[in-house]
């Protein structure tokens, strides 16, 4: 599958060197999939990095340069470069933005650890990573809507709630089973934060059939 062989290589961009520090040791420890080859406090030092152009920037949206943020996204967007946002809030017009400019996630920097390496493997597959309470500030926060699933979210609830097992749905999707859990875990808490409590397997599959994710007929194998 994708990333299995050559690691991802990411760059982190953070005017805070403690924050930028800490990241590091955790992110060099955290994922041997990940490859952290660049940790810079400025934009120009990014573009300028002899490892540039790397496959995923995390990048700090606090950045006191005045380069609007969009900017730097389709110039990270021109060279190949996939972008995931962090900051220390969550404002749902600036968050808008930036993914209307092409960032592929977005992190407050509160947000679980786990979660950031979450972030940076969707992004290196091209897909969207938002945390559920990010979502519902950019939503609106309509509860009763149906919550914004990424592709890979949808596939992992079609297998799960067509009666998979977990380690059956990561390997099926080339994942680990602790990375299968952590969708889980993301989209029980999207759902949640909807409105919704698809805590059981059958709720899960309930749902997935109402929301169009599973078709009634795909019953469970094992019946």
């Amino acid at each position: 599958m994708s990333n299995t062989d050559e690691p991802i290589r990411l760059a982190l961009v953070d005017d805070h060197r403690m924050l930028l520090g800490a990241l590091t040791e955790w992110i060099r420890g955290a994922a041997s999939d990940i490859k952290l080859v660049a940790a810079v406090t400025t934009w120009p030092e990014l573009l300028t990095h002899p490892e540039f152009p790397v496959d995923v920037v995390l990048l700090d949206l606090d950045l006191k340069d005045n380069i609007p943020v969009s900017l730097k996204i389709s110039t990270l967007k021109t060279t190949g470069v996939k972008t995931v946002l962090m900051s220390t809030y969550s404002e749902p017009n600036v968050v808008r933005e930036a993914l209307a400019a092409g960032a592929l996630g977005y992190l407050v920097k509160s947000e679980d650890a786990e979660m950031i390496v979450e972030a940076i493997r969707a992004a290196s597959q091209g897909e969207s990573y938002i945390s559920a309470e990010l979502d519902l500030a950019i939503n609106g926060g309509d509860v009763g809507g149906v919550p914004k699933l990424s592709a890979q979210e949808r596939r992992v609830m079609a297998l799960y709630g067509g009666g998979e097992p977990v380690k059956s749905v990561a390997f099926q999707l080339g994942i680990s089973e602790e990375t299968a859990k952590s969708y889980l875990k993301r989209i029980r808490e999207k759902y949640r934060v909807a409105g919704y409590d698809v805590g059981t397997k059958v709720a899960l599959r309930k749902r997935a059939i109402q929301d169009g994710i599973l078709l009634q007929t795909d019953m469970p194998r094992q019946l």
